[in-house]
């Protein structure tokens, strides 16, 4: 299921450009006024599947026009939406709405930057129907890695859509496929999705001297900061649609609870 919420901007105006960890925190903060319970898990255990975990549910902010400068982003728009997907209806979906109504704003808070949203709209967006070949938009970058040789070691590499398209395709459907039989409780026996990328916005982009990918700072508090690579180009996937629902209501990809790999279907 997947919501979207209409948020009034803080009365500053700004948010940090390194947003994605502490909007996470504040989407956590939300679930524990429906259960204390259930945040707690998903938080510090998750569900876990050979060795991986998985929180099940992605997020994305959708801010409109901004400027950027000194680290923060102005906003200029009132339409702010945040879009909220997550398969586990009885648990997360239920539970972050109670948080929404009981607390009616959502606040994210890097320190130097405290912003402010009211919640004005909580509402229920209709599942999309998918086909045999499905395109989709990404309203946050996608995140694929794996982990590789090089002269200091071993090191997580992200990959870039001019990587091998037949490494991303199996790094891409290893993961949907695992989020899958964690919501079925059953091993999946299906042929999976051959992704493909939107070659012409790949051109139009490069022609324009425009990037194909998001760097951004995951900083926990305490912590040294991990810097992400997530990939922002449209793709279409072809084969069962029941892992592109899978990928649609969870997020594709990895990082999916820190708000990377939420996509929306596009219609001809």
């Amino acid at each position: 299921m997947r919501l979207r919420l209409s948020l009034q901007p803080p009365n500053s105006g700004r948010l940090e450009i390194d947003y994605n960890y502490k909007l996470s925190a504040a989407i956590y903060s939300l679930l524990r006024f429906g259960s204390e319970e259930f945040a707690s898990f998903l938080h510090d255990i998750g569900y876990k599947l050979n060795g991986r975990t998985y929180k099940l549910f992605s997020f994305a902010l959708k801010l409109g026009r901004v400027k950027f400068t000194n680290g923060s982003i102005y906003l200029s728009s009132n339409q702010i939406q945040l879009y909220i997907s997550s398969p586990l209806v009885d648990s997360f979906i239920q539970n972050f709405v109670i948080g929404t109504f009981q607390n009616q704003r959502i606040e994210i808070d890097s320190g130097s930057i405290n912003s402010m949203f009211a919640i004005n709209q909580v509402e229920t967006l209709p599942l999309p129907s998918f086909e045999k070949e499905t395109k989709f938009v990404l309203l946050s970058p996608m995140v694929l890695s794996t982990v590789r040789d090089n002269e200091n070691g071993r090191s997580q590499y992200f990959f870039r859509c001019s990587d091998d398209i037949d490494e991303i395709n199996r790094v891409f459907n290893q993961n949907l496929k695992s989020k899958y039989e964690l919501l079925n409780s059953k091993k999946y026996e299906g042929s999976g999705l051959i992704l493909k990328w939107d070659e012409r916005y790949i051109r139009r982009k490069l022609s324009e001297n425009k990037r194909l990918t998001k760097k951004i700072s995951i900083a926990k508090k305490g912590e040294r900061p991990v810097e992400i690579i997530g990939i922002e180009v449209p793709f279409s996937l072809t084969g069962d649609t029941e892992l592109m629902k899978v990928g649609y209501e969870c997020g594709f990809g990895e990082k999916n609870s820190m708000g990377f790999g939420l996509a929306e279907v596009v219609n001809d």
